[in-house]
């Protein structure tokens, strides 16, 4: 039997592709079993339960930059946190007594992902980002393979760990991968035209500059009287200023059946068939996923993550010809709606985008991965 333990979490970025790479395992070998180890109250306590797996939990915190008051006491439970999480770590990995342990991100990775390495059990890492995070480069000397989204990610490394990297991509969601359907098809299960589609989303939370980019949209298409099928998710975090912004501009849905708005989109791998031009934030899963469909996009990366790492992963698929990325603070009224009228009034421009943004996509990332743990297992 396989033992594996997994950790990764704080965001949904790094809880999936600790999951991925579960079936990936699960795939090669089905005696595997598997533990995962996360925070007490993190996202991915439910996320692991909710897919089956036995759950650990380390305290553990990251440390705030900014010195506030209130983040000088978060700081100090972050340092005791550092303290006795190695302790923890330690009798989680005595008791389940894994083959290896596999770390996907956020600081919640780092006390078992190291406490492993110095007990002298195999380790691998996965850095979702093109901008490795502060986990990554602090475990990266310990551990015995990194694997890498993109191969920009090695160039932000230390050189003595470069040669422990290995570009594998990053795990999708079967809907986007051996499951994919036709452009045609997609838009025959959701109902719509064959006319030009545009899909935006700032992702389950929902993302403000997204929200907005699409009521200048909406309003444009009714202005102008462009024909366009425009689907959008707004987001849990975003109703109330959603809807407040449809009304100040006397958009009312039910009068637009072409505009299809959720508040989260549970089939994105259809509606993403769909579209001929996505607008999203720039999380390594949606980029993947927008390489996996080949799909030109205008990304607009999240100003408020550490080391600004989102921008740096929009910036992989501009340089290849794939997006127009823009950073938030450089929106100007009018900008989107200017930017999807050039792309929409030029196929030729969106074809060379959509292929070149397919050409970024590795369609191999399961036998990737499989090959990397298999090596490090020595088996």
């Amino acid at each position: 039997m396989l033992k594996v333990i997994l950790s990764g979490g704080g965001s949904a970025g790094h809880v999936n592709p600790a999951l991925a790479i579960s079936e990936i395992i699960r795939a090669n070998r089905p005696d595997a079993e598997f533990l995962y180890v996360g925070t007490p109250g993190g996202m991915e306590h439910g996320l692991a339960e909710r897919a089956g797996f036995r759950y650990e939990s380390v305290k553990v915190a990251g440390f705030q930059r900014h010195l506030t008051l209130k983040n000088v006491g978060r700081n100090i439970k972050a340092a005791a946190y550092l303290v006795t999480s190695p302790a923890k770590a330690q009798k989680i990995l005595r008791g389940f007594k894994p083959d290896i342990v596999i770390g996907t991100g956020g600081y919640v990775c780092g006390p078992i992902v190291r406490r492993a390495a110095k007990m002298g059990i195999k380790t691998v890492i996965h850095e979702q980002n093109a901008f490795p995070g502060l986990t990554t480069k602090l475990l990266a000397p310990d551990v015995d393979r990194i694997m890498l989204t993109v191969d920009k990610a090695a160039d932000r490394l230390e050189e003595n760990v470069r040669k422990k990297c290995v570009v594998t991509g990053l795990p999708v969601r079967s809907g986007f991968s051996e499951n994919k359907i036709s452009k045609e098809e997609a838009k025959r299960q959701l109902g719509i035209g064959g006319g030009v589609c545009i899909l935006s989303t700032g992702g389950s939370l929902g993302a403000r500059a997204i929200n907005e980019a699409a009521l200048e949209l909406m309003e444009w298409y009714i202005r102008e009287g462009i024909d366009v099928t425009h689907i959008h998710s707004f987001g849990k975090n975003n109703r109330e200023e959603f809807e407040k912004g449809l009304a100040d501009r006397g958009i009312v849905l039910s009068e637009h059946p072409n505009f299809i708005v959720k508040e989260y989109i549970d089939n994105m791998s259809v509606c993403m068939a769909a579209a001929d031009l996505v607008i999203s934030r720039c999380g390594m899963g949606a980029l993947t996923e927008i390489e996996a469909e080949g799909k030109a996009s205008i990304l607009i990366p999240s100003p408020y993550l550490a080391e600004n790492h989102q921008y740096y992963n929009g910036l992989v698929l501009q340089s290849a010809g794939a997006a127009v990325l823009y950073e938030q603070k450089d929106i100007t009224p009018g900008l989107i709606s200017k930017t999807v009228a050039g792309l929409i009034a030029d196929p030729h421009a969106l074809s060379d985008m959509s292929a070149h943004a397919s050409e970024q996509f590795i369609t191999d990332t399961p036998e990737r991965i499989w090959r990397v743990i298999s090596e490090v297992l020595g088996k």
